[in-house]
């Protein structure tokens, strides 16, 4: 019987690498769910060649031209993520979610009850709503598989292992395009520059996120609360090669280290299958292995990382906060609108308020606290930039 399958934001890196697996084993596949925002040209075709009956397009413009479209006339095509109860009979098998901001915590959520499985890619909505998320796994029995590498391989690592067991969780970092560029260079620095990753192929967001280090500390808090861990366990090295994901040093004297090619189709590869499948890659490296240059966190060069002290350990509408001046700083950087050094120097002022400092203890109750704090902190940092 094939297996079925929804993908939320199947038009992006990740659902599009899923779309590519699933393409060399069609036979034991059936795609049940398509989702996209604007790239409403790529979903169909993609919906064409797997025959799925079933779209979501949150796009208002690219909903109504994907309508006119004449293989739209023989499917479902929905504008917005309240649909499933129309689209699920009963529980899929797997389910990805890969729809990128805050925007994808509510589809995520409220998918959980209509699959076996989910993998999800989406950081926001680990960061902002796991308390949430973890809720829904639990009482509908849903497997969860994190998709990020770093995560994954963490996930990978400590299968069928007691966490009290752990002593010290190692995320890598590259360092980004400006791991060695001089301090006095980096107020200069155009996002043409700033999207260029030396290792990975990702999209604008997560490639400023990664010059600046804010992905890694967007990392250490998912892993916190993914594998229930204290801050004080979780610590970042720069590894340029990207080819080590994860170290684990257990008490008992035991180190894991986990590695992959720097290609995101083998944990994604690995949340779809069982480990009775197989993937080819590359020969170890012994090269890289080695000459792995690991070197602890230049505080100076990725001072974002030092808002990782401003964390409360329990989760909080705090970060929240994090996220939503992150999104509005990078959007305002990638349209000119500030430097590349602001966006660190800005973040930290903001967090420093004192009329934040509240948030801290204040947990999410629902998805509506998060969206409506989401959309206050943008729109202030918005007016307070055109000041």
């Amino acid at each position: 019987m094939k297996k079925k399958i929804a993908i939320l934001g199947s038009t992006g890196s990740i659902g599009k690498t899923l779309i590519n697996i699933i393409k060399q084993d069609k036979k034991n596949f059936e795609i049940v769910l398509l989702s996209a925002d604007e790239n409403y040209k790529e979903l169909l075709k993609q919906a064409k060649f797997f025959k799925v009956k079933n779209l979501i397009v949150t796009n208002e413009k690219s909903y109504n031209k994907i309508k006119n479209d004449k293989f739209s006339k023989k499917i479902n095509i929905y504008n917005h993520f309240n649909n499933y109860g129309k689209i699920f009979k009963k529980k899929i098998d797997y389910t990805m979610s890969s729809i990128s901001g805050i925007q994808g915590l509510k589809p995520t959520i409220e998918i959980v009850k209509f699959t076996k499985k989910i993998a999800i890619a989406n950081k926001e909505s680990i960061i902002c709503g796991w308390d949430l998320i973890e809720k829904e796994l639990k009482k509908n029995k849903t497997k969860f598989i994190p998709v990020d590498s770093e995560h994954f391989s963490i996930w990978y690592a400590l299968k069928d292992i007691d966490k009290k067991l752990i002593e010290k969780i190692y995320l890598t970092a590259s360092g980004g395009p400006f791991l060695n560029k001089p301090l006095n260079k980096l107020k200069k620095v155009s996002s043409k520059q700033a999207i260029k990753h030396p290792n990975w192929k990702m999209g604008k967001k997560i490639s400023i996120d990664s010059a600046t280090m804010m992905n890694k500390v967007f990392e250490i808090i998912e892993a916190k609360k993914i594998f229930n861990l204290s801050y004080k366990k979780l610590s970042i090295l720069t590894h340029p090669k990207s080819y080590i994901h994860a170290i684990i040093k257990f008490k008992n004297g035991l180190t894991k280290i986990v590695a992959h090619d720097t290609n995101m189709k083998i944990p994604i590869f690995n949340s779809l299958y069982s480990s009775n499948n197989f993937i080819n890659s590359k020969k170890l490296n012994l090269k890289i292995l080695n000459n792995l240059e690991f070197k602890e966190i230049n505080y100076k060069r990725f001072s974002v990382t030092k808002i990782l002290n401003k964390l409360p350990e329990n989760s909080s509408l705090f970060e929240t906060i994090l996220v939503s001046i992150n999104d509005k700083l990078v959007e305002l950087f990638l349209t000119n609108k500030i430097k590349f050094t602001d966006i660190s120097k800005k973040m930290h002022n903001i967090l420093d308020l004192k009329e934040l400092k509240k948030y801290k203890m204040i947990k999410p109750k629902n998805i509506n606290d998060i969206i409506f704090l989401n959309n206050k902190i943008r729109f202030k940092i918005e007016i307070a930039n055109k000041i």
